[in-house]
């Protein structure tokens, strides 16, 4: 598409959700908008799956998410140049906006979860793809050092790993400038709180595992903060409501000063002595905690997983669990369970080649083997959406092969040192300390055994040139609301 293409679709699809008055917020992950509508029921859910370059549209997570491929970041800079923009008010309104179950405490719980969800999604999502180059250069710098083409005291070595330890050194301050700006909070101020926490003096306390003081038996240790996402979270919600506070009743003649100087004071303070230890703690037990559970049966798990993980997918579930990767990886270092998951992206990946090299349709041929292509680079719904869902047969087909690559990878027990997943990730694959190992070439044969399993099960059942393409249906009109 053209950008003048994406400035119409950006404005069909504004229009199909309700409206910009329908509209409090929006925002995108890798392949969807994301929006937060007022009413769900005004969106015309049939005719945006019918738009020109719309794959998908579903409701999850209290968001509404229309699925549009890689082309999504420009898409939403279209879409968000044709949103009024949004002031005091605005802000407000969104940040203390709540859906209309809410009434019911089970509404109430249900509401802000989604909210919860929404504000970790946002707050991450941005930085996934910075994570997930920074992880295969890593990997590829194992490699360059094994084969003696890069020296270890040498400057490309240097600068090199500077590259890609940046972003994870960083991400506290990455991480809590997003949440900041979900929260319309200050995203300046919260990125200093992540400077802050992960200054040079503050890692050394932490790595000489130095008290900050003792309360009776109580110790308060200094912590390492860098790799970690929950703790600036939090820090950014305390920012927006303790700045919010101050506003109320401090003279707007020192605001500027006195304000900056009360949040980074307290909020720094509460960060390291208190909320900081409290929720590096909790993330390690939650990456101990599945590390313990894939210790007990990890190729059952794995199938299981890997077997409705797309689903998952389907209705933007995943991005739920995407969080515990990177906290495995903020954490420990590496995931076990990133491994298993990357299986199910060539196994989408590989029914949708099959339906591509089996038919003799031109159409289908090329969406699949886009799809097919896309999958291989890491991205599934176009695959998903373009193909396999469509067919139904190639998405039960490439699910089955996907168990069973969870299955293998469980029971090869493979690792993996970075978040990107499928072919193009296969560098993540190499351990950073000890360069390629048996890891990495049990993940290569579970890699290309799951893609060659999808493959073979659509072409020999899932797909033929005879079966009819799902129709996308319009949304019966509600008579009550009728013109």
């Amino acid at each position: 598409m053209a950008k003048k293409d994406y400035e119409m679709l950006a404005a069909e699809i504004i229009e199909l959700v309700g409206g910009r008055e329908n509209i409090n917020s929006v925002i995108h992950c890798v392949t969807r908008l994301r929006f937060y509508l007022k009413d769900h029921s005004r969106a015309d859910t049939g005719k945006i799956k019918e738009l020109d370059g719309v794959m998908g549209a579903v409701e999850a997570s209290g968001q509404y998410q229309v699925v549009v491929g890689p082309a999504v970041d420009d898409i939403y800079k279209e879409l968000t140049a044709q949103l009024p923009s949004t002031d005091d008010t605005d802000q407000k309104e969104e940040a203390e906006f709540i859906s209309s179950d809410s009434r019911t405490i089970y509404g109430s719980v249900k509401n802000n979860f989604n909210k919860f969800i929404g504000l970790i999604t946002a707050s991450v999502m941005p930085v996934i793809n910075i994570l997930a180059a920074a992880g295969i250069i890593k990997g590829l710098l194992s490699v360059f050092t094994s084969f003696e083409l890069i020296t270890e005291t040498g400057n490309a070595y240097l600068i090199i790993n500077a590259m890609t330890d940046a972003v994870f050194y960083f991400l506290p301050v990455l991480v809590g400038f997003n949440a900041a700006k979900k929260l319309n909070g200050n995203p300046l101020l919260t990125a200093v709180i992540g400077g802050v926490i992960i200054h040079p003096s503050i890692l050394e306390a932490a790595e000489a595992e130095a008290n900050i003081f003792s309360l009776a038996t109580f110790e308060f240790p200094f912590v390492t903060y860098t790799y970690s996402i929950f703790p600036m979270i939090l820090a950014a919600w305390m920012i927006k409501k303790l700045e919010d506070w101050l506003k109320t009743w401090v003279s707007s003649y020192i605001q500027s000063i006195f304000i900056p100087i009360v949040v980074i004071g307290v909020v720094s303070s509460i960060t390291i002595i208190l909320t900081g230890p409290v929720l590096v703690g909790l993330s390690s037990g939650l990456a101990n905690s599945l590390e313990t559970m894939l210790n007990v049966n990890a190729p059952l798990f794995g199938a299981i997983i890997n077997g409705f993980y797309q689903i998952l997918v389907v209705f933007g579930l995943h991005w739920g669990i995407i969080p515990v990767y990177v906290n495995d990886f903020a954490t420990l270092g590496y995931s076990y369970l990133s491994a298993m998951v990357s299986m199910t992206i060539v196994g989408q990946g590989g029914a949708a080649l099959a339906v591509a090299v089996k038919s003799k349709k031109k159409n289908i041929k090329e969406i699949g083997y886009a799809g097919a292509f896309s999958a291989f680079c890491g991205i599934t719904e176009p695959a998903i959406y373009g193909i396999n869902l469509r067919f139904r047969r190639p998405f039960i087909c490439a699910s089955i092969a996907s168990a069973a690559g969870g299955f293998l990878a469980g029971l090869f027990g493979i690792n993996m040192w970075s978040i990107i997943g499928s072919i193009i990730g296969l560098p993540s694959f190499i351990d950073p300390q000890n360069g390629i190992t048996a890891n990495f070439w049990y993940a290569v044969f579970v890699t290309f055994f799951t893609l060659f399993s999808a493959f073979i099960l659509t072409y020999i059942w899932g797909y033929n040139d005879k079966m009819t393409m799902d129709k996308k249906r319009e949304k019966p009109k509600n008579p009550a609301k009728a013109d």
